[in-house]
């Protein structure tokens, strides 16, 4: 569980941060980082799905 938390926090410092450093409006800075911090968990949680199954 804690490592779903590293993964909450750290999805969250770099849409922030990747959300600042966009140029353009306000509420396409907030757009953008909103859809990073979804692609990070997204991406995060299909992976592990995926490694669930892989035989070590």
């Amino acid at each position: 569980m804690i490592h779903f938390l590293y993964l909450i926090s750290f999805a969250a410092i770099v849409g922030v941060v990747f959300g600042a450093l966009l140029d353009g409006t306000s509420k396409e800075r907030v757009i953008y980082g909103l859809k990073i911090f979804g692609q990070f968990i997204g991406i995060s949680l299909v992976l592990a799905w995926l490694f669930y199954f892989l035989p070590w």
